[in-house]
């Protein structure tokens, strides 16, 4: 094997990761953003269910006004974690604010936009519109206000329609535990109904780096998610999902239905906004409603699918386990950013050996270069049998010039999972490590750890034996530059990881030098 393979193996494997992270920065689509003037339109000829078929004749629902114009009532529920307040209109909630979590103005966190056109929860017949969020319900069950303190308390909470052949009762069972609400739904009159999140409920406002922001479908075990800017045409999901969701990087909303769903919908009014909704059954229908954050353990307690909003990436089958362990080691160590620099040199261990064979063959390499070039001169004209000495040399001294890149190449997975992991975690956020860097999860305010990672680059880079040619060795000097302004504005938590990898490198290449030149002196 010629050794320019492998010099275009090590540039090509260092490039394609510039464009991976490059792209995560610099090129990856934003969400729009959204207009508080737009009302939704809800797009008509929405299916009543999720395959096409004949529409049935609709039911004849008519809002009669004393629904309409009778007061609106609102009914506050507090508990540790969240302040939220139902409406009589449509059996509604009109706000969702958490209490743990501040956005970046200090304030508490909510997942509810101030002029929402459509109502979390709201309900509707035919797809059409969600008329439900017209008419005023009859509150049931409570007096007034409800405030949960201790752990195990509960409270229930229920709305009730009764009208034009149509009977409707929504229960809200609220507990002071958790972020979710157990929902159960009885519908008579049309063969099915529908309800949606609303607009934008489970988003936060805050923009946070990598994040998708928009709707997500849970269909089967594939999470699928819909970019707001992309949708061109209504995406249609039979009964095979399991949720319907909507989410920013660090906090969601869903609804879970515990029955069988006819299937859901993503779609855009004709003014723009994206809503989603899922289609349920007449009769009576269970459903878990959750607002709050992608904490993955605390979704997962529920088995119902809802860890799956927690976004691993391709390489989730790795990425999970080296969040277990990132949890792990927070708890017995109590700092997330030293947690992060003993993981990577936990993830270092089974790689020192395949590195250590892989620098000290690049070592010898590049002491062969000499002979290297004799060859290459001696047989320019004649290429296959440049070929067969090369090869003759690399089993006289024992070398494989493919070494210097297979340890890059198998930790490249374990690299991308753990970016991803330290991407979407939100035990990161507002995490502090020392001094100056407060927030793991956003970017180094002053850009120290960014230049010091360039810094042991540099060294790294100089320390590593290279074969390659004076042109391709100009350009690879570029790369600490090129990396060092590509991680100005990545969160702290991955240039740490990046920095104490470079650090480990380096110490590794030291150890292999000196243990090569001390064989070469005996």
């Amino acid at each position: 094997m010629d050794e320019n393979f492998e010099k275009r193996m090590l540039i090509a494997i260092v490039l394609t990761l510039v464009v991976l992270l490059g792209y995560q920065f610099f090129l990856a689509p934003k969400p729009p953003a959204q207009r508080p003037e737009e009302i939704p339109d809800i797009v008509k000829e929405i299916p009543r269910r999720a395959e096409d078929i004949p529409p049935v004749e609709k039911p004849n629902l008519l809002v009669p006004e004393n629904a309409k114009t009778s007061e609106e009532k609102l009914i506050r529920v507090e508990t540790p974690l969240y302040s939220a307040v139902f409406s009589s209109r449509g059996g509604t909630i009109k706000k969702w604010q958490l209490k743990k979590y501040r956005d970046d103005s200090g304030l508490e966190v909510i997942l509810m936009r101030p002029d929402a056109k459509v109502s979390a929860l709201a309900m509707g017949t035919d797809g059409e519109n969600f008329v439900f969020d017209e008419i005023n319900f009859a509150v049931t069950g409570v007096s007034g206000d409800i405030h949960l303190k201790d752990a195990g308390d509960r409270a229930v909470l229920s709305f009730v329609y009764r009208g034009d052949g149509i009977a409707i009762k929504r229960t809200y069972t609220v507990s002071a535990d958790n972020y979710d609400i157990e929902l159960v739904e009885e519908v008579q009159g049309p063969d099915n109904y529908w309800l949606t999140l609303g607009s934008g409920f489970g988003i936060s406002g805050a923009e946070g780096y990598g994040g998708h922001i928009g709707p997500v479908v849970l269909k089967d075990a594939d999470r699928v998610e819909i970019k707001p800017n992309k949708l061109k045409e209504p995406r249609v999901f039979g009964p095979e999902l399991k949720w319907i969701a909507q989410e920013d990087k660090y906090f969601f909303a869903s609804v879970v239905p515990l029955g069988k769903a006819v299937g859901a919908k993503v779609w855009r009014s004709s003014n723009g906004e994206v809503l989603v909704a899922v289609n349920l059954p007449a009769g009576k229908n269970k459903l878990l409603l959750y607002a709050g954050p992608k904490e993955h353990d605390r979704l997962k307690s529920f088995g119902v699918g809802l860890e799956y909003i927690v976004d691993f990436g391709f390489f989730s089958i790795l990425a999970r386990p080296l969040f277990w362990i990132l949890k792990l080691f927070y708890r017995i160590i109590g700092n997330y950013g030293w947690s992060i620099a003993l993981l990577t040199i936990l993830v270092r261990i089974p790689f020192i050996p395949l590195i250590n064979k892989g620098q000290r063959s690049m070592k010898k390499l590049q002491a062969l270069q000499p002979k290297m070039n004799e060859i290459r001169q001696k047989y320019k004209k004649d290429p296959q049998k440049m070929q067969r000495e090369m090869m003759e040399l690399y089993k006289k001294y024992k070398v494989n010039p493919m070494s210097g890149c297979l340890p890059m190449l198998i930790q490249i997975p374990v690299f991308f999972a753990l970016y991803k992991v330290l991407l979407v975690a939100i035990e990161l956020r507002r995490a502090p490590f020392i001094f100056w860097i407060q927030d793991l999860s956003e970017k180094d305010p002053y850009y120290i750890l960014p230049i010091i990672m360039g810094i042991t680059m540099f060294i790294q880079q100089k320390m590593t034996p290279t074969t390659m040619e004076s042109q391709q060795q100009k350009i690879m000097n570029y790369l600490p530059v090129i990396f060092t302004f590509l991680f100005l504005n990545f969160p702290s938590g991955l240039v740490l990881y990046w920095l104490v990898s470079n650090l480990l490198s380096i110490l590794q290449q030291y150890f292999v030098n000196r243990k090569v030149a001390s064989e070469g002196n005996a």
